[in-house]
């Protein structure tokens, strides 16, 4: 029962929540960890920006395929890399999350709206969208969670901006040389 009552949540691909659950805990140790970590926000803010920033660069040429816009005001932290797909492309999210879970890398879908969440089925949902879908449901069904950890390394992250690619390109290049292709083709030139 202290495990239901902690999460929620089932085992899906997806966020899915069947039942209400509170979790309110925070121990003395997690509560050390996170001023811990405050002491390198700074850096991680850089690294999630640098890994969103390469995402962008190497991927923005599939016409497929668009990050999350970035607002105007404010300055983003960057602490997830989504992508979303365009409605018509042949690659679906799912294909993505798979392609890279057969090379053992985690990724998701983006978080289920919570009017989809079987605990929340029969209660009212007002979308501001009169036709079609509302936004969270479109992003939703065409959004993925790519890896954005702290720890990737250069070639942690062009591995998965290869197996991308080679979705949509339907080349099977191998990591040193599509990284040098994808390099080349975005005019960047390592010395």
């Amino acid at each position: 029962m202290a495990s239901q009552a902690a999460v929620a949540i089932e085992n899906a691909r997806h966020y899915q929540h069947s039942e209400v659950g509170y979790n309110y805990r925070m121990s003395n140790v997690l509560a050390g960890i996170g001023r811990g970590q405050l002491r390198v926000l700074k850096d991680r803010i850089s690294q999630k920006t640098n890994i969103y920033d390469t995402y962008r660069r190497k991927l923005e040429e599939i016409k497929d395929v668009e990050l999350m816009p970035i607002a105007e005001y404010g300055q983003p932290n960057h602490w997830l890399t989504v992508i979303t797909l365009n409605e018509n492309s042949k690659i679906k999210p799912v294909d993505i999350i798979v392609a890279l879970e057969n090379e053992n890398i985690e990724s998701r879908p983006v978080w289920k709206p919570m009017h989809l969440q079987p605990v929340f089925l029969g209660c009212r949902f007002y979308s501001h969208n009169d036709s079609g879908i509302s936004v969270s449901e479109d992003v939703f069904n065409r959004g993925v969670c790519l890896p954005s950890d702290t720890k990737m390394t250069e070639e942690d992250l062009n591995k998965v901006i290869l197996i991308i690619r080679n979705m949509f390109n339907n080349k099977n290049l191998t990591i040193d040389a599509a990284d040098c292709i994808i390099d080349a083709a975005i005019g960047l030139v390592k010395e």
